[in-house]
């Protein structure tokens, strides 16, 4: 008979997880809290108009591509996969900066803003390029179980990397504010200060401007439900509705959970959801981390979110767009540093409907905007209308439109429901950062060191934060269940 696996949570590690282990022969029960699978990567559709209420960048494709070659799928067989040009735009107080979709435009825009830079830009994106190779071929595929994972004969000529930091690399090379803040924006990914990041995740510069930004027709949510069809038909049960009490414990060895009330016994259980609230169902004599450990990380921010539907087309915007009018270093001292609501803070605005039609009723246009925040914020009423009013009022002079009377309806998501609805720890966002100190073997375990065939997955493990690494964090969870006698 074969062995069976109780799975807790349904976003993209748990996915990932329940498919491989599928194939390999496992008989997989998900067992999701909420009405609908994704985990955090959930949709909002009201009115005509459709929200990815999560991740909204897909970068990486490569990553995907591999997830579904494994199961002898394409990308194409489940959705639509488009490059955006431009990949987004900046705006910043005086100027904006727009990046395309190939080197050479990038090169170009580098040029107008800091003469001399896009020989300077090609060599550091080479580099990049070449830690990217490193980092998705030698150590994100590695359990985290070791040191030693780290060294490799490529890793030992970029050991320094990893005590340099991406702010010291990139103002080495780069004067110009806007540029330097342009190269540091896509390790805010990995949840951590460019001055906190290690320089070998330059990679992620690579990732985007090397690779591109993409977006599959009808938003993220399309892949969510490309994995839910592909776990499906690898005989993989899904059970949504379903909120999980607690991970069920016999002579130190998993044996079930107990969920709605009733007891399901299996071999091995997995959870995909919040690591340090997965652990809070276990007896406290079975948990790896104190409450100590968990308050000394430090995590990637939390998120201030509205979903707001427009009545016409918005003028001067792209798919993506970050508002950089404010200073950048004020605002993630205020994240990392001093907790605190930002007094004038960096935001997001995604309007997908401009490259993709079907997110939004004719002549109308999609509107998600985000605000990064401290995670274990108080979260009020109150404080949410006023950052809304606040970016707003920003928006509708860096685009020179107004907007607030287009306004058909507006819908919000901070703090306090991240922690109701993904039961997240100080409602934080993204998982716990990758810096230094909590890289690799130095994150929580995939492999409980307590509680026997007790697995986890997810952004508070390995490899860290961002939807590609949580695809490759089920596959890596599913080798070492795969292993177990």
């Amino acid at each position: 008979m074969n062995k069976t696996v109780s799975v807790i949570g349904s976003g993209f590690s748990s996915l990932s997880a329940a498919c491989y282990l599928a194939k390999a022969g496992f008989n997989i029960s998900i067992f999701e809290k909420n009405a609908t699978v994704g985990g955090r990567a959930r949709q909002l559709v009201k009115d005509g108009f459709t929200f990815d209420i999560g991740p909204s960048w897909y970068w990486m494709p490569d990553i995907f591509d591999k997830f579904f070659a494994d199961f002898g799928k394409k990308t194409s067989d489940y959705y639509q996969l488009d490059k955006l040009s431009p990949a987004y735009k900046i705006f910043f107080a005086d100027d904006t900066i727009t990046i395309g979709d190939t080197m050479d435009k990038i090169c170009a825009e580098f040029e107008r803003i800091e003469s001399g830079s896009s020989k300077h830009l090609r060599k550091f994106i080479s580099d990049a390029q070449e830690n990217y190779g490193i980092a998705i071929d030698k150590i994100v595929l590695r359990p985290g179980l070791s040191p030693f994972e780290l060294v490799t004969k490529e890793t030992v000529f970029k050991i320094d990397q990893f005590f340099k930091t991406i702010s010291g690399q990139v103002r080495k090379k780069f004067k110009n504010p806007k540029l330097i803040s342009t190269l540091e924006f896509p390790v805010l990914f990995l949840g951590a200060k460019p001055s906190k990041t290690p320089s070998f995740y330059s990679f992620m510069n690579f990732a985007d401007f090397g690779l591109g930004t993409w977006h599959p027709k009808g938003g993220m949510y399309e892949i969510i439900k490309a994995m839910q069809a592909l776990a499906i038909e690898l005989g993989v049960s899904i059970h949504t509705n379903s909120s999980v009490e607690k991970i069920r414990v016999e002579n130190g060895k998993a044996i079930g959970i107990s969920c709605n009330g009733k007891e399901i016994d299996s071999d091995f259980v997995l959870s995909g959801a919040d690591y340090h609230h997965s652990e809070t169902l276990l007896d406290e004599k079975y948990r790896q981390y104190s409450e100590s450990y968990w308050a000394k990380k430090t995590f990637a921010p939390s998120s201030l979110l509205f979903y707001v539907g427009f009545d016409k087309k918005l003028k001067s915007i792209e798919h993506h767009n970050l508002f950089f009018d404010t200073d950048f270093e004020r605002h993630a001292e205020e994240i990392y540093d001093e907790p605190k609501w930002p007094s004038d803070p960096l935001f997001y605005a995604n309007f997908p409907s401009v490259t993709d039609e079907s997110m939004s009723p004719e002549g109308c246009e999609t509107g998600f905007f985000l605000v990064p925040i401290a995670p274990g914020l108080e979260d009020t009423p109150k404080l949410r209308k006023q950052y809304f009013g606040l970016i707003m009022k920003r928006f509708q002079l860096r685009t020179g439109q107004e907007i607030e009377n287009n306004i058909i309806f507006k819908e919000s998501f901070c703090v306090k429901d991240f922690v109701e609805e993904y039961n997240s720890y100080k409602g934080n966002a993204y998982g716990m950062a990758n810096t230094l100190l909590q890289t690799a073997f130095l994150r929580p375990k995939l492999q409980s060191k307590k509680v026997k065939k007790l697995f986890f997955t997810g952004q508070l493990t390995v490899p860290g934060p961002g939807v590609p690494p949580a695809l490759i964090s089920g596959k890596l969870v599913s080798e070492l269940i795969a292993k177990v006698d």
